[in-house]
């Protein structure tokens, strides 16, 4: 199989790529989201990508989508762009009805923030939600916890799996209540407690709670694979350009096998996202690749941006530099995906079962 980009796929790579370059971003600030950035892609139109053509965005979606998140991790640009493309406007596509997209997308191309609520305590994308939500008259009354919901304060709608789908909840409704919680990056998390909300049947999506799962970890895949080429990179640069004892640090045989341990990890990882990004572009069963590659994300990543941190010494350790924000958004992925330790029995589940 060519997983190759096509012209659409390249042309909005290298938009992302472009403009992250002219809006560099400061590496000190550790608010985790840059609003000068996030208005400069919706001017960029990179927002209204996936936008329906009758809401004035290009109608395109999923394989142009996880090509701008990919360069947007490769940047670790501190934006919203994983939570709302990837867990707010793909999903809707594919679950809302068009009265539904109309309502929820039609300022998305403006920097309208998305996310979605994929956890709750001990339970990461869980299959079958504790969350309630009980039919009242023309809605429903949602009830639950759900943790680690990214940019919850700044979201026009949050998508809630629950025991009878996806529900749309807004984060001001009555009923909900945000606590913002430390994230690794600085990047606004909150947990959101649910009791009592009532939400009208227009916001509804139902549904199948696994299809916004799959679209979520297919584009956590996607700009995770992004963000460890970057930091790959970014070390690459650094040992090929610091000296010690008058040579390179690249030069040295410990240095380069380590470097090089990094970059099969990385490469692997960036099959593994393709892959699981075209299944489920393309409707077919993807969980299997699913699973791997979440694994990845939590148990891999992780461990090659240690050595990536070791490879800088002192200075990846400094707030200023990227490596640093680098690392702590994987942390974060990490955590979201579930861990290490949940995924390996997720995929040791599925192979005991064939």
């Amino acid at each position: 199989m060519d997983f190759s980009l096509d012209q659409t796929q390249e042309t909005v790579a290298e938009i992302v790529v472009g403009l992250l370059a002219r809006e560099v971003s400061d590496p000190a600030d550790t608010s985790g989201f840059n609003q000068a950035l996030w208005e400069a892609m919706a001017k960029a139109d990179l927002l209204s990508l996936a936008v329906p053509e009758r809401l004035g965005g290009a109608g395109l979606g999923l394989p142009e989508v996880l090509p701008l998140l990919t360069e947007t991790g490769r940047g670790a640009a501190p934006v919203p762009a994983l939570a709302t493309l990837g867990f707010g406007l793909l999903p809707v596509l594919a679950l809302g009805t068009q009265e539904q997209q109309d309502a929820v997308l039609a300022e998305v191309a403006t920097g309208r923030v998305l996310t979605a609520a994929l956890n709750e305590p001990g339970a990461a994308f869980p299959s079958s939600p504790s969350t309630t939500a009980v039919a009242d008259g023309d809605g429903v009354v949602v009830n639950g916890l759900k943790v680690a919901v990214p940019f919850a304060d700044l979201a026009y709608r949050i998508l809630v799996p629950t025991d009878a789908g996806v529900v749309l909840v807004a984060p001001d409704a009555p009923g909900v209540t945000l606590a913002e919680i430390s994230s690794s990056s600085g990047s606004p998390e909150f947990s959101v407690r649910l009791d009592g909300v009532r939400v009208p049947a227009a916001e509804v999506l139902g549904g199948d709670n696994a299809t916004l799962y799959r679209i979520a970890l297919a584009s956590i895949g996607a700009y995770a694979d992004g963000l460890l080429a970057g930091a790959t990179t970014l070390t690459a640069e650094h040992l090929r350009t610091r000296e010690q004892f008058g040579k390179p640090l690249a030069t040295f045989q410990a240095v380069a096998q380590q470097i090089a341990d990094v970059y099969v990890t990385s490469r692997t990882l960036h099959v593994s996202a393709l892959a699981s990004g075209w299944r489920v572009a393309e409707g077919l069963e993807a969980d299997d690749d699913l699973e791997v590659l979440a694994y990845w994300i939590a148990a891999e990543v992780p461990a090659a941006m240690r050595t990536l941190h070791h490879l800088h010494g002192g200075l990846g350790v400094d707030v200023t530099y990227p490596m640093h924000r680098y690392f702590s958004i994987a942390k974060d992925l990490a955590r979201l995906v579930g861990g290490a330790s949940s995924r390996l029995d997720l995929v040791g589940a599925r192979c005991s079962s064939i």
